[in-house]
């Protein structure tokens, strides 16, 4: 038994703790669902607030900084639960594919992490049958543009072509002399399409034009180091900003081993730079195209492969120095008149772009211009956002320890009409990881894309002051400024620089931007500062990058975020770091009353054409069938008090006289019904006057219908003898009278009262009209009739 007990009770104690654990379980699982009813009642209230205030917002990308901006600000997310339409590449270099991806990945490792009933999650939950109030893109194509509503705020603004692609930019440009009075080549390096044979044209005189200062520069610059005791650099650092120059000495022995170039080579440049000035004044207006001396094209190429060898530093000019006054003279003549002749050095490098790439891909620097046509010109064309960009490349930048750089700025667009800019006051600089020299045209020295910049290795020889991430901020480049003795040009010259490119560009683009309402989007322009500080326009780029891939970029692209949400969400007093850059001024439109418009006139009515009065008469009784009369009738009297007599009937069917050409009646004329099957006798009443027939029709003077008409026999034909009137006039002896024509009965005289023509299948005597029975009354019993 005290087994059996023991196992008893050792079954019993087992029990007992397993309800002991399921009461435990029980306790933790009422105060786990405790937990959860507060929070999902927090969540609901949370979410019946936002609804009420309209603050439902979407995101589409990986912004890990938006949303929580706007979660602290009491706005609830609607997930999106299904994939918007492809996005293609955006147009900034770090907001690509790839990009994207790599954000929603780490996107959901952050959500992985969260708990599942999470309060925002709970919140997303509630809020998945309403309207999201803000839609935040990584690209406006990601979302149908068109079916929003007007309540519905979006970061993008739709066709921004004009001045977010390269090729937009190029074009848009040109235009900017019509809006403000600017040269756009104070700021903007000149830039030409290469997808039509008229851009290809232009660029390629530039070129030359390029070429033959670069001769001018070179001839100068040679005697300003000869007379320095320095020979002229052979490499392509002599112009290299503020870098230092390669001081070699100035032997003979090198310099008797290069090729010797005539100094007719500096004359024909001369020439060119002369005919350029010219064009300018527009001294060429009134110069025929004969008497302009211009060069061939087999001058051109040998022109062009001569300076080749001159800047490549296999050839030299011999007795340079007799050019130098004249060469100087043209070269400061030059500089007057074009704004960018100290950014193009003298190795005329350019370079290539595709019109609407992003990120520095495909992009190419190239100083040979057979070479810049021929990748124009490829075999396999191109698609058309693949089309190239040919741009004039700065060769004298700004250095900073011997390492070009570039400035991004931020700016902020929250209306078009009227249009309204804000500025960043922070941005940051991008450095190349090596070292400038125009020796090499490798797109790693003279793009600081960061997505070029960041697959490559820095330059050993690079100063070790750089940052090994390769970016600054503003300030820190302020820092340096006024370490270098110029921390007033930030101030002066670069900050108000940039200001006054953005508002030129975005004058020029605004009738190209669709204006939507609630809409706002932010930008990122490239800047490359000159070594007189001077900045240069290089690009504007929507969607710009903010992954935080550098210690300055996730300080500062988070917070300009966060500002972005204050100045276009917010709309309140607190801007952050943006300012007003500029605000159209309002026009004020006259005021409008639709009561005062009127039409004062006399309207103009078209002139009825007048119908011609049928006689009742039944079709069966003028349908007969008439035998063809071929004799042509007497001539007709005449009045003596009126001239020259007409032929009555040209005057009856008011037909004009022309030469040549016979007069013919309209229409036969059918047979008249008779009362009986007799032939009516013809009456004759005094002064020689006849008696038409009665005719089945009503008489003036009769009020009676005419019912009583009798039918017509389809045998009996009609006898023109019983027709008791004045004959028509004479028909000319060369006009043959048609089948069914009237013949007259001989001998007939008197007067013949006619008027207006019956129509009446063709008959020729009508009833007169009201003027001529007025002025000839009837007598008793002529029996005339109206129709």
């Amino acid at each position: 038994m005290e087994p059996e007990r023991k196992g008893l009770w050792s079954a019993s104690s087992n029990g007992d703790g397993r309800e002991e654990n399921k009461l435990k379980q029980g306790i933790s699982q009422d105060l786990a669902s405790s937990s959860r009813l507060d929070r999902y009642k927090i969540a609901r209230q949370l979410t019946e607030k936002a609804i009420k205030e309209k603050k439902i917002f979407s995101i589409y990308g990986h912004y890990p900084v938006v949303r929580a901006a706007l979660r602290r600000k009491g706005w609830v997310e609607k997930k999106f639960h299904f994939l918007p339409k492809v996005i293609p590449d955006v147009e900034d270099e770090g907001a690509g594919v790839a990009d994207v991806t790599c954000g929603k990945v780490k996107e959901n490792q952050e959500m992985a992490l969260e708990k599942t009933d999470d309060i925002h999650n709970v919140m997303s939950r509630l809020v998945k049958n309403e309207m999201p109030y803000l839609l935040w893109t990584i690209k406006r194509d990601a979302i149908d543009y068109h079916s929003l509503t007007c309540d519905q705020m979006l970061n993008h603004y739709a066709k921004t072509a004009s001045f977010t692609t390269k090729i937009g930019l190029c074009v848009n440009m040109r235009s900017l002399p019509w809006y403000v009075p600017a040269n756009p080549d104070s700021f903007f390096p000149r830039c030409y399409s290469l997808c039509t044979e008229s851009e290809q044209r232009e660029f390629l005189e530039d070129f030359r034009r390029t070429m033959a200062s670069s001769i001018l520069k070179w001839v100068v610059s040679h005697q300003s180091c000869s007379r320095s005791g320095r020979s002229k650099p052979r490499g392509r650092r002599e112009e290299a900003g503020n870098s230092d120059l390669s001081s070699r000495q100035d032997a003979e022995n090198p310099e008797t081993k290069l090729r010797g170039l005539p100094g007719q080579l500096v004359d024909i440049a001369c020439k060119v730079c002369q005919a350029y000035l010219g064009q300018l004044e527009h001294e060429d207006i009134d110069m025929s195209a004969d008497a302009a001396e211009d060069l061939t094209e087999a001058e051109w190429e040998d022109l062009t492969q001569q300076y080749y060898s001159l800047v490549h530093g296999d050839a030299f000019i011999s007795d340079s120095r007799n050019y130098f006054p004249q060469c100087q003279a043209l070269l400061n003549q030059i500089t007057s008149v074009n704004p960018q002749t100290d950014i193009d050095g003298f190795r005329n490098i350019w370079i290539i772009k595709p019109a609407a790439k992003s990120r520095g891909r495909d992009i190419v620097c190239m100083d040979r211009v057979e070479e810049i046509l021929e990748l124009a010109a490829t075999d396999h064309p191109l698609p058309r956002d693949n089309k190239w960009v040919v741009q004039k490349y700065i060769e004298t930048p700004l250095l900073i320890y011997d390492t070009k750089f570039d400035i991004r700025q931020w700016f902020l667009v929250t209306d078009w009409n009227p249009l309204t800019i804000w500025f960043y006051k922070e941005s940051y600089l991008r450095f190349s990881t090596q070292r400038f020299s125009l020796d090499k045209l490798d797109s790693a020295i003279h793009l600081c894309n960061n997505a070029v910049q960041k697959h490559l290795k820095n330059d050993v020889g690079r100063s070790p002051l750089l940052p090994a991430h390769n970016m600054w901020t503003s300030a820190k480049f302020q820092e340096y400024l006024q370490r270098q003795g110029r921390g007033a040009v930030w101030g002066s010259v670069i900050y108000p620089s940039m200001k006054k490119a953005i508002i030129h560009a975005m004058k020029v683009a605004q009738d190209h931007v669709e204006p939507r309402k609630n809409s706002f989007e932010l930008y990122g322009a490239d800047f490359v500062l000159g070594r007189d500080f001077r900045p240069w326009l290089i690009e504007i780029n929507s969607s710009p990058t903010m992954h935080p891939s550098t210690p300055v970029t996730a300080q500062l692209c988070a917070q300009v975020q966060e500002d972005t949400i204050k100045v276009a969400v917010d709309r309140s007093c607190d801007v952050g770091n943006f300012e007003l850059l500029w605000r159209q001024p309002v026009v004020e439109l006259p005021p409008f009353s639709g009561s005062d418009l009127c039409v004062a006139g006399v309207s103009v009515r078209r002139a009825r054409r007048q119908v011609l009065p049928a006689c009742n008469l039944k079709a069966s009784a003028l349908l007969l069938d008439t035998q063809p009369l071929e004799a042509q009738g007497p001539s007709a009297m005449s009045d003596p008090a009126q001239g020259s007599p007409r032929p009555a009937l040209q005057r009856d069917l008011g037909l004009k006289e022309e030469k040549g050409h016979p007069l013919a009646l309209l229409a036969p004329l059918r047979g008249l019904p008779e009362s009986s099957g007799a032939p009516q006798p013809i009456r004759t009443k005094a002064a020689g006057k006849v008696e038409l027939p009665a005719c089945p029709c009503r008489h003036v003077d009769s009020q009676a219908p005419n019912t009583d008409v009798p039918e017509a026999q389809p045998t009996k034909h009609w006898d023109p003898n019983q027709l008791n009137a004045h004959p028509p006039a004479p028909v000319p002896q060369n006009l043959k009278t048609v089948e069914g024509a009237l013949r007259p009965p001989p001998g007939g005289k008197g007067n013949l009262r006619r008027s207006r023509c019956a129509v009446g299948l063709g008959a020729v005597y009508s009833i007169p009209s009201p003027r001529q029975q007025l002025l000839h009354p009837p007598e008793q019993g002529t029996g005339q009739a109206s129709c």
